[in-house]
């Protein structure tokens, strides 16, 4: 199966932007560092609603939420697709940073 052009990340705004002054993004995923997880946690467009209801279904902060889209070809670091439990559905991970010109577009969330 071919995998999909770009991936994508559900986040706070706040975050978003310190990652803009900053140069690459660094939040594995709700609460969790890319130091914590040692990769940053991504999906496709299809698995995006299902991730974003598990991981942000009770989010009440401050924040609005983004989608994050991300063009692979513009990472300098690793892509892995992984199987993860309990059904082995593969899931697009990045080993490292997100330098933040590889986020080609940003959405709201919602």
């Amino acid at each position: 199966m071919p995998k999909p052009q770009h991936i994508v990340h559900i986040t706070e705004r706040s975050l978003w932007e310190t990652a803009r002054e900053s140069g690459t993004y660094e939040m594995s995923t709700r609460g969790r560092t890319l130091q914590q997880e040692g990769f940053v946690h991504f999906a496709t467009r299809d698995q995006l609603p299902r991730i974003a209801a598990f991981l942000y279904g009770d989010y009440e902060g401050p924040d609005e939420l983004v989608v994050l889209v991300v063009d692979p070809a513009r990472l300098d670091v690793p892509l892995r697709y992984e199987a993860m439990p309990p059904n082995g559905e593969e899931f697009p991970h990045v080993y490292g940073a997100v330098p933040v010109e590889a986020v080609v577009s940003v959405e709201p969330w919602g």
